[in-house]
């Protein structure tokens, strides 16, 4: 075996520029565990990214298990004995699973989420399970009962939410990659936020077997990595047809990798004028738009158009995903698993204290807002009416992809905001979502990437979005892109120890 470099830090490598690497026996699946939970161990007290992270002789015998069958020739993949971390709203048998809320603060499941079962399948050696917005409520990764986690470029900034823990844990270098969630953004917006690359699927594309639901009809599970080929070796890896799942799709064409072409020639772009109005912060607008002019001058067609119900889509948005957050969230009272009171009066009053206690203040907000929404006469009033909405949207989405490949825009208004800005103002949080949400509620493809950073060096994230089932045009899209910048390290100042950078 040959001895790695001493210099080269194992957790900056992508994680299939580490994959090679142990597959060329220049490191073991056992090295590259013991870097990532060192790395782990000298940041996590300022990034606080992880929930749980595993007992490191479980992670080493996975390793030498993994690494046995690579020297076998019985794992060939790209992702063989690379340390993963996966979002606490994933099942993982026998692993704490908690969605970073106290009403699961001890609950281990018996049964392991598919899209990590795929991954395992892979080769991949989970290191641990990272925070998130309490089951995965809200865009800032503050709703933790854990505690917030931190932006690794900045301290005293949000890494955004829900997949916070994952995209930090990346950006800041702790893994090589993580999986996440996105039911309006929880992929894309941290990566932005975090300088990271992310893609959500197209709904159906990943099974949600094992995924504990927030809203079923948009919830999705995708890849969050530093590069996009990174995030293509990991969507072809988990995507797969699941008869656990009814809304799994059977896909023949999930060799997402074979998209990585430097080419857009002829590839039509349409930017969205309605995304660039008031709200949105100028250097955000021209770190996009200049991606834009680049993706041009590699012979791209970028033209302006109007995309419309733009101002209807956070509304539909809340009011569908809390009335199905309601109805997900009744399963958690005490009885079977998870948070129960100690002190109750009968079983109606025990439902009541142990929701009471075990949910946090954004959480209850959902489930009143839902459970109000879906309450006899005001049901038609709302919840029908958004789902007429949610119908609208996906017809204009049609409209546009009928005339363009993709569309390219802003992941988020703004670069991350400062730790306890958006739980003082939930409205402004919900606005945030501006530019994501409408992904989720047709059913569509979209890739985050790193397109620039602001005046205080955080990171711009530009969104490219793609027709259902044509991942391969926004990672050709987004890949082509990334050429023409190299990745931008989290700076070594902003990690270390003292007070935030």
């Amino acid at each position: 075996m040959k001895k790695m470099n001493e210099k080269i830090n194992l957790m900056s490598l992508t994680a299939v520029e580490l994959g090679k690497k142990i597959k060329a026996c220049e490191v073991t699946a056992a090295e590259a565990a013991k870097a990532a939970l060192a790395a782990i161990r000298e940041k996590e007290k300022t990034i606080n990214g992880f929930v749980t992270v595993l007992d490191e002789a479980a992670i080493l015998a996975r390793a030498d298990e993994v690494q046995a069958k690579i020297d076998a020739g019985e794992l060939t993949g790209p992702l063989a004995g690379v340390p993963v971390a996966i979002k606490d709203n994933m099942c993982t048998k026998g692993i704490l699973t908690t969605c970073s809320s106290k009403i699961l603060h001890n609950f281990i499941p018996s049964y392991t989420a598919t899209a990590v079962e795929n991954l395992e399948k892979a080769g991949a050696v989970i290191i641990g399970k990272t925070n998130m917005d309490e089951f995965a409520m809200g865009s800032t990764t503050e709703t933790s009962v854990f505690g917030e986690t931190k932006n690794p470029w900045n301290r005293e900034h949000v890494p955004g939410g829900s997949s916070g823990g994952s995209c930090a844990a990346v950006a800041a270098e702790e893994v090589p990659y993580a999986l996440g969630s996105d039911t309006g953004g929880s992929i894309r917006q941290p990566s932005a936020f975090c300088g990271v690359t992310g893609i959500k699927p197209t709904y159906g594309t990943v099974s949600r077997y094992g995924l504990i639901a927030y809203g079923s009809s948009l919830d999705q599970i995708g890849p969050i990595a530093k590069d996009v080929t990174d995030c293509a070796a990991i969507l072809e890896a988990i995507a797969s047809h699941d008869t656990k799942d009814s809304t799994s799709v059977a896909r023949d064409d999930l060799n997402f990798t074979e998209a990585l072409t430097d080419d857009v020639r002829g590839l039509k772009i349409g930017i969205p004028r309605d995304y660039f109005g008031e709200g949105l912060d100028e250097e955000v607008k021209t770190a996009v738009l200049a991606a834009a002019k680049a993706l041009a001058a590699k012979d791209a067609v970028v033209e302006e158009f109007d995309l419309g119900l733009v101002e209807y889509a956070i509304p539909a948005y809340y009011v569908i995903a809390c009335a199905e957050a309601s109805s997900n969230l009744s399963r958690f009272d005490g009885v079977k698993y998870g948070y129960r009171t100690a002190e109750y009066d009968g079983l109606h009053n025990m439902y009541k204290k142990s929701r009471s206690e075990g949910f946090g203040p954004e959480v209850k907000r959902r489930i009143m807002l839902g459970s109000f929404v879906l309450s006899s006469g005001y049901y038609d009033a709302y919840y029908l009416k958004a789902l007429r909405v949610k119908s609208l949207i996906k017809k204009a989405f049609d409209e546009a992809f009928a005339k363009y490949d993709v569309i390219l825009g802003p992941a988020a208004p703004t670069t991350a905001p400062k730790l306890g800005e958006s739980l003082n103002d939930p409205i402004r949080m919900y606005l945030g979502d501006i530019y994501t949400i409408s992904v989720n509620l047709a059913g569509l493809p979209g890739i985050s990437l790193p397109c620039g950073t602001d005046r205080n060096g955080l990171p711009i994230g530009m969104q490219l979005l793609g027709d259902c089932f044509r991942e391969k045009t926004i990672i050709r899209a987004a890949y082509s892109f990334e050429q023409t910048r190299t990745y931008q390290h989290v700076p070594a100042a902003a990690l270390s120890d003292g007070t935030a950078q």
